[in-house]
């Protein structure tokens, strides 16, 4: 199989965006307004293109079945990660990879943190296990790539506004390509 495309990306956000998962507003709005969070903190473009495509995983899993019990785990970072493996470089891939983790991570460190989570996130959070035992906050900690999977994780948590108005998905097409152009120098170079 092939890997998929900037276009196909935002023609999964275009067809399955407007669905939820444990939050009031729309996968997409939730992409776009992590994004902006994103962006406005500065951080680098392979991170603002992890913040916007970080619950990928959730659409994928609508595109591919008739229905989502939402009881059960997926293991949507993982899966979102592996299909944008082949178009976006690491630096995209492994934050997205980790941002679940790091929720678990953040709510073990800071309790100030866990006690912030919207009810959708407590939810999920016992879903995808919990916290943390210590040597797992050790293993993450050492895990390459582990800040970044928590500043995506805090900007996720922040971005569950009901009608904030930011930049729509489609503005980030010219970044999603650039970003990918890193992926594919690197492929040619190998």
């Amino acid at each position: 199989m092939s890997p998929p495309t900037v276009d196909d990306v935002l023609e999964l956000y275009r067809q399955h965006g407007q669905e939820r998962y444990d939050e009031e507003l729309s996968q997409l709005a939730h992409a776009e307004q992590t994004a902006a969070l994103a962006g406005a903190a500065g951080a680098s473009d392979a991170l603002v293109v992890a913040a916007l495509l970080h619950d990928v995983g959730h659409l994928l899993e609508v595109a591919e079945t008739a229905g989502r019990d939402r009881r059960v785990d997926r293991r949507h970072e993982a899966r979102g990660a592996a299909w944008l493996a082949g178009l976006f470089p690491t630096a995209v891939t492994a934050p997205i990879a980790l941002h679940v983790r790091a929720k678990r991570y953040l709510c073990t460190v800071e309790p100030a943190y866990a006690d912030a989570l919207s009810a959708g996130s407590v939810a999920s959070l016992e879903r995808q296990g919990g916290t943390l035992s210590p040597d797992e906050v050790a293993a993450f900690e050492r895990t390459r790539g582990w800040a970044d999977g928590a500043e995506l994780r805090r900007w996720d948590d922040r971005a569950k506004v009901l009608g904030l108005e930011v930049p729509p998905i489609d503005e980030h097409r010219a970044l999603l390509v650039r970003v990918a152009a890193i992926r594919a120098g690197a492929r040619a170079d190998g």
